[in-house]
Order: structure tokens, then C-alpha cells, then sequence
């Protein structure tokens, strides 16, 4: 891993912290491939059950480190590279991964949240944020539009409106207010405590359960109403009587905490 980037797995919990604390965590091309080797690292362990995603330092991440980039050769077309089997380019990936990562992701934000740093955290499954962290649709300061899949991320969790007003202006808000226009999950004092709470609460949970959600509510709103009741029928029929679900139940019986088994990777599976 790459000293952009630090990665600690601690009781079924993967600590992801963006570590360049002395420029605000501004993305440079290392730190943006140390985040998508990062994630694809966190995808692809059977053990991890939720993930907490922080900044080292003064910010969770100030944006794009366009000093960095004009130092850099070829770094367009290094952004822009997009493979033939996936989706999205390096840009857009450093934001995605987080939602191909199959379990609960945690963005715990304080500091600047600005451009590239927002798109981060909305790949995030959940955001805790400080009262007074900043955040900005900024790339419009750049003559730019949202991009790091800002297109879909943006639309999912905010009205039009709203998406549309932040990007047209690039104005700047704290926490309260980005928490009431949905860009936040929760305000807290601390957020780096709090998602860590989070997430100690999610890994105590049946695994498979937790997996089956993410997956129901990621991809049940765009599918038919046939389709998503589908999924959810086979999530379900997966579940019932599994090893992991019968673990649940008798814990709750038996009024004690329960031993998980980890998911069998699918190409380890019979």
C-alpha cells in the first residue's frame, strides 16, 4: 500500500485513512491510485465487515492537487484511462470502488470536503460529518462539472434542485446545513468516534445479512417492481436457515453475542 494511503483491519473493521495530511489530503496521482488499490484490497476480503474511510490531518480531502497534476506527464490521459471491462476511468474509480466494496462503508468527514474529496464521500455508504466541515461542489471554481461519478452518485441522494444549485454556484457549507440538504447521514462532534461506533455495531452483525442489504438497496431502485421483489426474494431464500442465520437467531435466544462465520470469497465456493 502505498504511503498515500493507510490500511488496518482491526476486529472485522477495515480503517481507511487518506494520509496526506500536509496538503489537506489533495489528490495527486499516487494518492489516487493508493485509494483504488485500497478498496479493491477492502473488496475483496472475506473478514472485513464494514469500513471506516478518514483523512489524516486538517481535512478529510481538499480536492484535486492540480500543482501536483501540472507536474505530472501525461496525467489526463492517465485519469481518463478507462479499462474495457470496467465502468469507469481511474477518476471516477477513486470514488466508486466504495460501492462495489460489498459491505457498509463509513465516511467519517471534518475539514474541507471540497470537489474530488465530495465525490469521495458520496461513493460512501453512509457520512458522518462535523458540525463545521466544509463542503463544496467545487469543480465549477475550475470551469469544470462534477465528474469522479458525480453524475450518478450527486442525483442519488439529493433533488435535482439541489444538485443543480450546489453545482451551478460551487458555494460552500457546513455541516448543519449539508446534513439538511441530504449530503450528510449525521452531524456529531466527533465523526471519526462515531463511524467507528458504526461500524463495530455493523460488524457484530450476520455478514451475509449485512452483504444481502447493501446489495438489496443498491441495485432494488434501479429495477422493475417485479425485479426488485425478485431480488429481494432470492437475498432471503439465501439466508434462511444459512449458518450464519441460524448463528443470529440462536445469539438472540440465548441472549448473548453472536459468532459470525466469514462469507466464502465466490471463487472458493463449491
Amino acid at each position: 500500500m502505498s504511503e498515500r494511503v493507510t490500511l488496518e483491519i482491526v476486529d472485522h473493521v477495515a480503517h481507511v485513512r487518506l494520509n496526506r495530511p500536509e496538503k489537506r489530503n489533495g489528490l495527486d496521482p499516487a494518492l489516487f491510485q493508493a485509494l483504488v488499490d485500497a478498496g479493491r484490497r477492502v473488496r475483496d476480503m472475506p473478514e472485513v465487515r464494514a469500513v471506516v474511510l478518514a483523512g489524516e490531518g486538517p481535512a478529510f480531502c481538499a480536492g484535486l492537487d492540480f500543482q501536483a497534476f501540472l507536474q505530472t506527464p501525461n496525467a489526463k490521459e492517465l485519469l481518463l484511462a478507462r479499462p474495457a471491462d470496467r465502468p469507469a476511468n481511474l477518476a471516477q474509480e477513486v470514488a466508486w470502488i466504495w460501492r462495489e466494496v460489498p459491505v457498509p462503508v463509513i465516511a467519517a468527514i471534518h475539514g474541507a470536503c471540497f470537489g474530488g474529496g465530495l465525490q469521495i464521500a458520496l461513493g460512501a455508504d453512509l457520512r458522518y460529518g462535523a458540525p463545521d466541515a466544509r463542503f463544496s461542489v467545487m469543480e465549477i471554481e475550475y470551469g469544470l462539472v462534477p465528474d469522479m461519478s458525480g453524475s450518478i452518485t450527486l442525483l442519488e441522494i439529493l433533488p435535482l434542485d439541489v444538485a443543480k444549485e450546489l453545482t451551478f454556484t460551487g458555494r460552500i457549507v457546513d455541516g448543519n446545513e449539508a446534513k439538511s440538504l441530504g449530503l450528510l447521514t449525521r452531524v456529531v462532534d466527533d465523526p471519526l468516534a462515531a463511524a467507528t461506533e458504526a461500524a463495530k455495531a455493523i460488524a457484530a452483525r450476520s455478514p451475509d445479512a449485512i452483504r444481502g442489504s447493501k446489495k438489496l438497496l443498491d441495485e432494488a431502485g434501479r429495477l422493475s417492481v417485479r425485479e426488485a421483489f425478485e431480488l429481494e426474494s432470492e437475498l432471503q431464500v439465501g439466508l434462511l436457515g444459512s449458518p450464519n442465520q441460524v448463528e443470529a437467531v440462536m445469539a438472540r435466544l440465548q441472549k448473548r453475542p453472536a459468532t459470525f462465520r466469514d462469507p466464502v470469497p465466490p471463487s472458493d465456493a463449491s
